[in-house]
């Protein structure tokens, strides 16, 4: 094959709005599968994964590889849930076009805004789906997905109404063809009339993306169909034009002009601008789409189950072989190819070469990481990954059983292998592990996948804050340290200052001691003492910070003392004066951007107010959003992902980065003291 014969497409849109159905269909049409499967069933080739059947939604992205008039449409299947927009990310990198997919009894859905400003400048088409079911209005949601986008909104399909909103037929403006859930018919007579203004729209549209149609459509006001799909091909590449379509998954109605129309309409890897890259030295570069190139293929989603580990590549130049080493310059190696396959589902079938605008899986490649580049070690080039969204939402996660802890970082591993848009920190000051992602029903998949697959079961708890204390005035006191039993004893005596201090967070050590009262030797092992103190301070445990203790007297014994007594008299002149200097706790405040449609910002406003949150500015960005910049105590943050989302119905987004410590009100100190002395009973 070659570039020419191959088109690849990304199924994107709202969670439930058919996108599985969909390559179901396209599949079962071009007989790439002897039964068509249903989501409500678990036997779709797209949904093979066993959350993905127990759920009966898609949590990764999948591919069937559809055959239609002698083409290849790599069709990729991205979730729909917000959860999984990561593995949408991953589609949109390997596609040349997306196919937004929405439901005619939706209107224009969330999910179909989101991926509409997730692709930016990248071609696009809509597929209006379910457009033959009850309630269904084609029409009222065609007006809403024009009134949001405007001008790049080209229909090119008429639909056939029955008396009600039902579409039984669709008319194909490109070719003047009809088509029913059965296959061609002849074009209804009702809606000649609409067949022809809308035809004479579309040749306007066509002719608008090139010059040369323009000027040869004001000479003869008519353009022939190829000409109509060469302008409409161009506008496509270029982003000026989106098609719509509609149908029905579940019956096929219109989803063989969807397959027409993606071989017509959607621009092959070889007339796509060359892609930015970096050269062996990080220097700018492009690279091309040119089959007789040296290669060079992005690696765009890895997957890590049961059946094994596959590195799925994107060919941006050249050819890859099975028996191909190529270099891939994130980690240095030369990485000696396995066997190469085309997916589908979870079906693999071996194949001997993957030619450029390809798509395919190189098998058992272990140190190959998703977003890796592969290339010619003789013309090394570093292709641009994926941008994905940091993670936002965060759970603690253990073990049950406490002597799995290593099985649980092992599977949380090869879990990330495969979905690189979770983190996974250990925190060593709280003691926790921490895993972040998108949403709640994330991190609950990963941890039955953990269960499933690496028989690990785990709990969730929210993360601890990390609090610091600190002393707001100055105490002296004396540590006296002194044990006698039989032979030598232990003697250690100090007077120490302690005061608050703005310089640094760490403590400052200073020793003001005339008269050689604690000798030099034993300054060390106070500072040692005081440092180790300061890990745990007095209010709630947590480190105290802004510091400073000055050593200014004491006393000592010319056989008893120690350096372990002198540490041990620092350790009770700090538990001493830190009580009476009037310590305070300090929480962590983080710096949140949160991007929201205007008509949302009141309702977001007071809930930062609830949550103590200090708003800093707004800025409009276009497209009637905002920005809103506040500062907000961590502690207030934890379920912020997921009331965000119910609040401004999923169209919000934020991030949240630590910023500096600020002293804590009295009610929220309280709560923090309660809560870390039941978590030291309970330990």
């Amino acid at each position: 094959m070659t570039a020419n014969d191959i088109r690849n497409i990304a199924l994107l849109g709202h969670g439930g709005s058919g996108k599985t159905s969909l390559a179901e269909q396209m599949l079962y049409m071009t007989k790439g599968t002897d039964r068509l499967g249903k989501t409500a069933d678990g036997n779709t080739v797209c949904d093979y994964d066993a959350e993905e059947t127990k759920r009966q939604i898609s949590i990764s992205l999948a591919f069937a590889p559809v055959s239609y008039k002698g083409v290849k449409i790599n069709v990729m299947d991205a979730p729909g849930n917000f959860d999984f927009s990561g593995e949408a990310v991953s589609a949109i990198r390997a596609a040349e076009c997306s196919v937004l997919v929405g439901g005619a009894k939706d209107g224009l859905s969330v999910g179909l805004e989101r991926t509409w400003k997730m692709l930016g400048k990248k071609p696009r088409m809509i597929f209006i789906n379910r457009t033959d079911e009850e309630n269904s209005d084609y029409a009222a949601c065609l007006e809403a997905i024009k009134a949001k986008f405007g001008q790049a909104i080209a229909p090119i399909v008429v639909p056939v109404i029955d008396g009600g909103k039902k579409v039984t037929a669709v008319v194909d403006l490109l070719h003047n063809k009809a088509y029913n859930a059965k296959g061609e018919c002849p074009i209804p007579g009702e809606v000649a009339d609409e067949v022809e203004s809308m035809r004479a729209e579309l040749m306007e549209t066509a002719a608008g993306a090139d010059e040369e149609l323009m000027e040869k459509f004001f000479d003869t006001m008519e353009l022939t169909d190829a000409e109509i799909a060469k302008g409409l091909k161009i506008g496509v590449r270029e982003g000026s034009i989106c098609p719509v379509l509609c149908g029905s998954a579940a019956t096929g109605l219109g989803v063989e002009m969807l397959m027409q129309t993606i071989v017509d309409l959607v621009p092959v890897a070889t007339d796509m601008p060359a892609e930015a890259a970096e050269d062996d030295d990080g220097n700018a570069v492009e690279v091309a789409y040119d089959p007789n190139g040296t290669t060079a293929a992005i690696v765009f989603k890895t997957i890590s189950d049961q059946y094994g580990k596959y590195s799925m590549v994107k060919v941006v130049r050249g050819k890859v072989t099975s028996d191909m080493a190529l270099y891939n310059p994130t980690t240095g190696n030369t990485e000696k190819l396995g066997r190469l396959y085309i997916m589908k589902g979870k079906k693999t079938e071996e194949t001997k070469e993957i030619c450029c605008g390809d798509i395919a899986a190189i098998g058992k490649m272990d140190k190959v990481k998703t977003g890796d580049t592969l290339c010619d070690a003789k013309h090394i080039v570093k292709l641009q990954g994926m941008n994905y969204a940091k993670p936002c939402y965060s759970r603690a996660i253990s073990p049950k059983v406490k002597q799995e802890i290593e099985k649980l970082g092992a599977g949380l591993h090869k879990l990330n292998e495969e979905d690189p848009t979770f983190t996974v920190v250990n925190n060593a000051e709280t003691h926790q592990t921490v895993i972040s992602g998108a949403g709640d029903i994330q991190i609950d998949i990963l941890c039955a996948k953990l269960k499933s697959r690496f028989g690990v079961e785990s709990e969730l708890s929210s993360p601890r804050v990390a609090y610091r204390e600190k002393i707001r005035s100055t105490v002296r006191k004396q540590g006296r340290y002194k044990k006698q039993t039989g032979g030598s004893g232990q003697f250690g005596d100090v007077h120490i200052i302690f005061e608050p201090q703005a310089e640094q967070e760490e403590m400052i050590f200073e020793e003001n001691v005339f008269g050689g009262s604690v000798p030099k030797n034993f300054f060390p092992a106070v500072e040692k003492g005081l440092r180790e103190s300061c890990l745990h301070g007095v209010l709630a445990g947590y480190p105290v910070v802004f510091l400073k203790a000055t050593l200014v007297d004491g006393s000592y014994h010319p056989v008893d003392s120690s350096e372990i007594a002198f540490k041990l008299a620092a350790g009770l002149a700090f538990k001493a004066a830190l009580p009476e200097a009037k310590p305070v706790l300090m929480e962590p405040i983080g710096e949140l951007k949160v991007t929201i449609p205007d008509n949302y910002l009141g309702d977001v406003m007071g809930d930062l107010n609830k949550r103590r949150g200090r708003v800093m500015g707004m800025d409009p960005i276009g497209d009637g959003e905002q920005v809103l910049t506040a500062e907000v105590p961590m502690a207030e943050m934890m379920s912020y992902a997921i009331d965000l989302r119910s609040m401004t119905q999923s169209r919000g987004s934020f991030t949240f980065d630590f910023v500096r410590y600020e002293d804590c009100p009295g009610a929220a100190q309280e709560k923090a003291i309660a809560e870390a002395k039941a978590l030291a009973e309970a330990e």
